[in-house]
Formats: structure tokens, C-alpha cells, sequence
């Protein structure tokens, strides 16, 4: 291989872009709409600061932003339909029998009342309390890269329950209150039955903390590795004997010799070390499985412990745990990517399948960008200079363990 494959300057990511627009093409019922969703995603991976209706109209040299209003709110098309073929093009690419699975939220903050879902409630994005949208997500993650390829609207209890403000949302009738860790349970439970390759769930303490997720999990087989509060209920027998404890008070107990230092994964400044252990949890398993108590600690400050619940086979290592945990970020990365260079959270629109439409479009050019098929150079032209010298690096990086992976993913989408 040579310099020029790895660094991508015989790329040709014009090419790369028209395949994706060709293959998620089938979504749209009219040739109208696939044109203005292939103008939506242009304006997306251009250098416009916000991509809201009239900055993505003037990038594309319209007058006014119609088209893209339209596509957003009274064309007919099903944003679920697309969330598939982009689903289908993202594992294409990134999908493997060692892949995972993340769930997670994130916050959209709301000035008005009017946009399905807003509300006052806590938004991990703020850090607090504020007056905003919750969507529900999955990201895939695998040695190849990471990428969004699942989204769900949160509607609070007051908005399920009152027809008017669903009337003028457009909120189908179909759709009522739900937890976001049961979103998270229909969310996943549909990936798996359509075979997503999937070594790991990982979710943070709101699913982890939650008894269905762990057993529609569990009654798959599908092992996981999900934070926990350190004040979450622990009851187990043990001797005949009822016992009530919590992680903390477990993890707290274990021998000093117990914790081994591992790599969560490569952070910005090398490999993040932390000190691990797991404690085996007495409670039924599947055949083949086991139940533990997973804790790491902070070398740093040895009070910093997070704790994880993990099922997984009972030839499962601790590195092998720790490893899965150490993913956890990669959604994170997905969310600040999207939301800095894409305009995740630059949605205008009030309606129910609006947001759905929005999101799901976002996702299609991270998805060209995040599976690594655009090389460094020529996405930096696409996204603009104010964002280039950040990008530039990173998929330096990517291209060069992925190229191969994707001249051979390329020939297979072309063939469809």
C-alpha cells in the first residue's frame, strides 16, 4: 500500500458520496425528494454554521428554503425506511462478530413549547434541569469505526397524555408513554432480530439499573455490560440466608490483590488505565453464562469506582469485560461529532416525524463520514476549514487500518 492509498489523495469522495445518495435512494417515493434529501446532505457536510433551512437553501443556491422545509415536514416519505438502508450501509461497512452495541440519550435544548417531546427535564447534555428535546440512541461500534445507526423520540408522560398538543405535533396515534430504558429494550431488541452483529450491550446507569432491559437481554443470550448506580438494591441468597447489599458495600469487600490494571481503550493522551475487578453475582444464569459485579477504579483517586453489572460466557476474562466497558465513550464521540459538524441539534421543525426526519438525515452523512470512506483531505474541503485541521488527523488515522475494509465494502454497494 502506498502513501497515497492510506492518506487518501486518490480518493475520490464525490464518488463515495453519490453511492451513498444512490443507496438510500429506495426511501423516498419521488424524484423530487431524492433530489432535495441529496441537497439536505450536501448542506450537511458543507461548512454552513448552522444548518437550519435557509443556511442549507443558500449552500445549495435556492432562493428559498421550500425544498428543504418540504422534505422535513409535508413530503411523504418514512424516516424509518431510511434509518434502515443508513443502517444497512453502516454495518455494511463496520459490522462484526466482535461489534457492540450502545445505547444512550442526549439533550436538544427548546426555547418554545410547541416541538413534540419538549419539556422541562433533566438533559445529560446541560448537566441539568432544562427546557429541551430527549432523543434515544444507538451507536454501532466496532474495530472499524462507530457510528449512529438508531434514533428515538422521548414523549413525557404530560405530552402522551394530552391529544391536543399530539394533534399539532403530528404524534402517531400508535405512539405512547414509554421509560427511555423501555425505548432502549424495543430499540435493541429490533437490531438483534435483524441479525446486528453484536458481541456486547452497553449502556449507561438509567438502562443498566433497569430489571427488563437486563432480562430481555438475558433471555436472548446476549451478553452485556451495563453501568449501575453504587446504591443500586443487590438481594441474593447465600447459605440459605437472604442477603441485602449494594456495589459499593460488595466491591468495597474484596481482597486489595484483587484489582488489575487495564486499558479501557485508547484515549487522546494513550491508553486509559484504570484499576479493575469483579465480584460473581449468585443469581440464575443461562446455561453457559455467568453473572459479575464489575468495578474500576481510578488510580488517581482510588474513591473514584464506577460499577457495571456484566453477563457474559463463563470463559469471559476481565480484560475482555474491561475492554467492552472501555467502549462505552464511542456514542459520546458520535453525539459531539454530529452535533459540532453535522447539526444534530439544529433541528426547526415542531413535528413528531419532522425530528425523526432530521435525525435520520444527520445520520446518513455521519455515517458517510464516520464509516471512513471519505479520505482526510477531501472531507476537510467538505466540511469547511473551520473544522478541517481537528478532522484532518483523526481520519488520517481511520483511513489507514480501513482503507482495504472499504475498497472491497464500495464494490459490494455498488453491486446492490
Amino acid at each position: 500500500m502506498s502513501v497515497s492509498d492510506w492518506a487518501g489523495s486518490v480518493s475520490d469522495w464525490r464518488q463515495a458520496l453519490e453511492g451513498l445518495k444512490g443507496f438510500i435512494g429506495s426511501a423516498f417515493k419521488r424524484s423530487e425528494q431524492r433530489a432535495s434529501a441529496g441537497v439536505f446532505i450536501d448542506g450537511l457536510l458543507s461548512g454552513a454554521e448552522r444548518k437550519t433551512g435557509w443556511m442549507l437553501a443558500e449552500e445549495a443556491g435556492l432562493a428559498r428554503p421550500y425544498r428543504i422545509q418540504s422534505l422535513l415536514g409535508r413530503s411523504s416519505w418514512s424516516a424509518d425506511a431510511l434509518c434502515q438502508r443508513i443502517r444497512s450501509y453502516t454495518l455494511d461497512a463496520l459490522g462484526d462478530p466482535d461489534g457492540v452495541l450502545v445505547v444512550d440519550e442526549t439533550g436538544f435544548l427548546k426555547k418554545g413549547a410547541q416541538s413534540a417531546g419538549v419539556a422541562r427535564q433533566y438533559s445529560g447534555t446541560a448537566g441539568r434541569i432544562e427546557n429541551c428535546q430527549i432523543g434515544v440512541f444507538t451507536t454501532y461500534a466496532s474495530r472499524w469505526g462507530h457510528a449512529l445507526i438508531d434514533r428515538q423520540l422521548y414523549l413525557p408522560k404530560a405530552w402522551a397524555n394530552d391529544p391536543d398538543r399530539r394533534a399539532k405535533a403530528q404524534v402517531p396515534e400508535d405512539v405512547t408513554f414509554a421509560t427511555k430504558p423501555a425505548m432502549a429494550c424495543e430499540m435493541v431488541a429490533r437490531l438483534l432480530d435483524e441479525g446486528t452483529p453484536c458481541a456486547f450491550v452497553l449502556a449507561d446507569a438509567v438502562y443498566g439499573s433497569d430489571f427488563r432491559f437486563r432480562r430481555m437481554l438475558e433471555d436472548r443470550g446476549q451478553p452485556y455490560v451495563l453501568a449501575v448506580r453504587s446504591t443500586h438494591s443487590l438481594r441474593f441468597f447465600e447459605a440459605w440466608n437472604l442477603v441485602q447489599t449494594d456495589p459499593a458495600t460488595m466491591i468495597a469487600e474484596v481482597p486489595p490483590g484483587s484489582w488489575q490494571s487495564l486499558s479501557a481503550g485508547e484515549g487522546t493522551k494513550g491508553h486509559r488505565l484504570y484499576d479493575w475487578t469483579r465480584v460473581p453475582l449468585n443469581h440464575t444464569a443461562g446455561e453457559g453464562f455467568s453473572r459479575w459485579l464489575l468495578a474500576r477504579r481510578s488510580p488517581r483517586d482510588p474513591e473514584a469506582i464506577a460499577f457495571c453489572f456484566a453477563y457474559a460466557r463463563t470463559s469471559a476474562t476481565l480484560p475482555e469485560l474491561a475492554a467492552a466497558a472501555g467502549l462505552r465513550w464511542t456514542i459520546e464521540e458520535c453525539f459531539l461529532r454530529a452535533k459540532d459538524d453535522l447539526g444534530l441539534d439544529h433541528c426547526e421543525v415542531r413535528s413528531w416525524h419532522g425530528w425523526h426526519r432530521h435525525m435520520t438525515l444527520v445520520m446518513a452523512a455521519s455515517a458517510l463520514r464516520l464509516c471512513g470512506i471519505l479520505c482526510p483531505g477531501a472531507f476537510c474541503y467538505a466540511i469547511g476549514k473551520r473544522s478541517s485541521n481537528m478532522m484532518a488527523s483523526w481520519l488520517l488515522t481511520a483511513c489507514h487500518s480501513r482503507t482495504e475494509r472499504f475498497h472491497s465494502v464500495e464494490v459490494a454497494l455498488s453491486a446492490r
